[in-house]
């Protein structure tokens, strides 16, 4: 799949998802796999621009190209200048945010409450087009709600405005995460335009993912929550996709050294007073389903320190691995 001069390594892609696709998730996903990560969003409001959150996700050190920046606003002004900011900040591929349907994002009618308003949209994406010379793509959702899918107007109306790929999450806003995606729209996104288009929402397996490019014609899926816990993934789906091969997770043992590398960067991209704090939610997710891992879970989770949350999470690890050793 191609983005503008950028041709990925695949067709799979990060979701953005805010709190979690920082650089140390994005890096891992990357190496795990993903042909592209796209980053947290970042705010148009430049009064944030100073603060250590916003430094933080515009801090892309050591990241594979491209590099993908999500922003989020209603005004097209501040939005163009979001843009420049980024690009300025080492972005290669600028994203908007008009997918997400978080009560605080859509309030002050940015996000996919920006559906709402098809005026508006083409003002917004005209400005960031506008405002920088590299690749500006789109998240939306499939419309406001049910009986409002306007995701094919809006899919036009971004490629006549110099969009270069689309995402499509396959849920209306009014939808948030519940129900089940339906995939109808996004076909017919794709029947509709001739930018790529990149089918998101419920794809957790790689037989999910084979059968959703299959149904919709997209150029590429984006995974999301499905990838929280589980950064490999990536791995098993492109292999699928590329040869039919339906491979296991890894075994506890690469699970576990993934983990607590993965902890290990955040310690050291956070510090480690926020860096533990945001691993206990990584480590939930790794430890989903283990035996015993809601006990473990409340443990980990009173840690304060680097050394204790390392070592009982490896150790709870290694009780797993011995264990299965036990019994096979």
């Amino acid at each position: 799949m191609r983005i503008g001069p950028y041709q990925l390594k695949n067709n799979l892609v990060l979701a953005p998802m805010a709190g979690v696709t920082d650089r140390p998730f994005r890096q891992l996903c990357r190496r795990l796999g993903a042909g592209l990560a796209v980053s947290e969003m970042v705010s148009s409001n430049s009064l944030l621009w100073g603060s250590e959150k916003t430094r933080r996700r515009a801090d892309h050190e050591g990241e594979d190209e491209p590099r993908s920046v999500q922003i989020v606003g209603a005004d097209p002004a501040m939005m163009a200048e979001a843009a420049r900011y980024n690009v300025d900040n080492g972005a290669q591929i600028i994203d908007i945010n008009m997918g997400c349907p978080a009560k605080k994002i859509c309030n002050v009618m940015a996000g996919s409450a920006l559906l709402r308003d098809e005026g508006l949209v083409a003002r917004i994406l005209e400005a960031v087009v506008g405002a920088v010379d590299v690749p500006v793509t789109l998240k939306i959702r499939t419309g406001w709600d049910p009986a409002h899918r306007n995701g094919v107007t809006i899919a036009r109306i971004a490629e006549d405005c110099g969009i270069q790929a689309l995402a499509v999450h396959g849920r209306t806003r009014a939808c948030g995460f519940r129900g089940e995606a339906e995939y109808d729209t996004i076909a017919a996104i794709k029947a509709a335009v001739r930018i790529p288009v990149i089918a998101n929402g419920d794809i957790r397996t790689p037989g999910q993912a084979r059968r959703v490019l299959d149904y919709t014609g997209a150029d590429a899926i984006m995974i999301g929550r499905a990838a929280q816990g589980r950064p490999w993934l990536f791995g098993l789906v492109d292999r699928h996709l590329r040869t039919g091969e339906r491979l296991p997770d890894p075994p506890l043992t690469v699970i576990r050294d993934l983990m607590l590398d993965h902890l290990e960067s955040l310690y050291a991209f956070y510090g480690e007073y926020v860096g533990v704090r945001i691993a206990r939610k990584h480590i939930s997710w790794y430890s989903k389903g283990q035996p015993g891992g809601a006990a473990f879970r409340q443990a980990v989770n009173r840690c304060e320190d680097v050394t204790e949350q390392l070592a009982l999470t490896r150790d709870f690890f290694d009780r797993l691995i011995e264990r299965v050793g036990l019994a096979a």
